[in-house]
């Protein structure tokens, strides 16, 4: 494996992260939900990974300016425009995930 400097690191991660997010804000059809019962995390994970990640720089990032930069508009905002309510099936799913982890 090629051995990079830190910062090219870095800019790599920044950017596969950028993509990322820009990904997900484009697949709205794909709930939270569906991301936590097959990757285990979800958009609002993304977002906490940030703030905690703003946090051990002292960085004051409130959860919602957090979430804002992964959904790309204010969390409100996501839930009424694309938010559905849990099938019965993806509820029991993340409750057997759930549990199965602790």
């Amino acid at each position: 494996m090629k051995k990079l400097d830190a910062e090219t690191q870095v800019e790599l991660e920044a950017a596969a992260f950028r993509r990322l997010v820009a990904h997900l804000r484009q697949r709205t059809d794909v709930q939270n939900i569906d991301l936590m019962n097959l990757a285990g995390f979800c958009r609002n994970c993304l977002s906490n990974w940030m703030a905690d990640a703003a946090r051990e720089r002292s960085i004051e990032l409130s959860k919602d300016e957090a979430r804002e930069l992964v959904y790309g508009m204010p969390y409100k905002e996501w839930q009424a425009r694309y938010q559905t309510e849990a099938t019965p099936e993806q509820a029991a799913s993340f409750a057997a995930r759930k549990h199965h982890d602790n």
